[in-house]
């Protein structure tokens, strides 16, 4: 299988690219400098982006960017996805140019999910420095955080999450709005690190072609600062504040200028794999998370 070692980053597509800059720099604490090629590079920590946003009619979420180790894990990858009789397109020049990376493939689930698997990230070593005076982010060899992605084609894209791009289960959640129908499954998933997902996978479409990604910071007072922005910006909140019950996150959301959701959290389980044990659980939070005010 595939050995991803996390989400080194996600693409994003917005008619407005200054939109993109105002929420990134004035709510989630994050800097913002020009794209080779065109769009906007997002960064939260030394690497030169974590958010790659672009220019396009249509605001949604484009592809979520998975790092593997060096060259040989690549080509493996390659092999694996060929052996597996996946079809991948490879990036071209301006994509890895663009991504800032040495060799870049593009893979697409069964749900439509676009993944993009490349080595080799590209650093000037320059330090992050918030316009809000966020001290920092939770990412290294963790990646960014986690993306949660439509899956209404459910068993299939989970089978090439787990068999072809390599993921393990960490827990399942069965959502049960009506005790009559099927549960809405969502299956939270983890690759070669210690952050209890980088990936979950939800039993519906989504039209923006992303539930949320999550980032992480070092105390609950940033935590506290962003939501004040966010009410200092007029962002709209997608769910209050909470803690989860699986990744003990304290966290909330917010949508962000591409229709998904952003998960601003601190106190994420980081795990160690040869002790967990996978298990289903029956609440989303141990407290708060009121995802009704979104709907509102």
């Amino acid at each position: 299988m595939i050995d991803i070692r996390g989400l080194s980053y996600f693409v994003s597509q917005i008619e407005n690219l200054s939109h993109w800059q105002r929420y990134a720099e004035d709510v989630l604490g994050m800097q913002v400098h020009p794209a080779p090629g065109g769009g906007l590079y997002v960064k939260m920590d030394e690497r030169p982006f974590r958010m790659l946003i672009v220019e396009g009619s249509e605001a949604r979420y484009l592809a979520s960017g998975w790092e593997l180790a060096n060259e040989t894990a690549f080509k493996a990858a390659l092999e694996h996805l060929s052996a597996a009789g996946i079809e991948w397109q490879p990036g071209t020049a301006a994509e890895i140019d663009q991504r800032g990376v040495q060799a870049l493939v593009k893979v697409t689930d069964p749900s439509g999910n676009c993944h993009e698997l490349s080595w080799g990230h590209r650093s000037d070593c320059l330090p992050f420095v918030s316009p809000q005076g966020v001290p920092r982010f939770l990412t290294g060899d963790m990646g960014l955080g986690h993306t949660v992605l439509p899956a209404p084609n459910f068993d299939a894209t989970l089978a090439f999450a787990k068999d072809v791009l390599g993921f393990e289960l960490s827990d399942i959640f069965n959502f049960r709005p009506d005790p009559s129908v099927p549960p809405v499954r969502i299956h939270f998933l983890h690759c070669q690190n210690a952050r209890h997902h980088s990936l979950a996978l939800a039993e519906y479409p989504v039209p923006s072609g992303c539930v949320h990604v999550m980032v992480e910071v070092d105390s609950m007072t940033e935590v506290g600062r962003a939501h004040d922005r966010l009410l200092a910006h007029d962002v709209s909140l997608s769910a209050t504040l909470g803690q989860h019950l699986n990744d003990r996150m304290t966290s909330f959301y917010m949508k962000t200028p591409s229709g998904f959701d952003l998960e601003y959290g601190f106190g994420g389980l980081q795990v160690d794999w040869a002790e967990h044990s996978a298990f289903e659980f029956t609440r989303v939070s141990i407290w708060g998370h009121d995802f009704s005010v979104g709907q509102r």
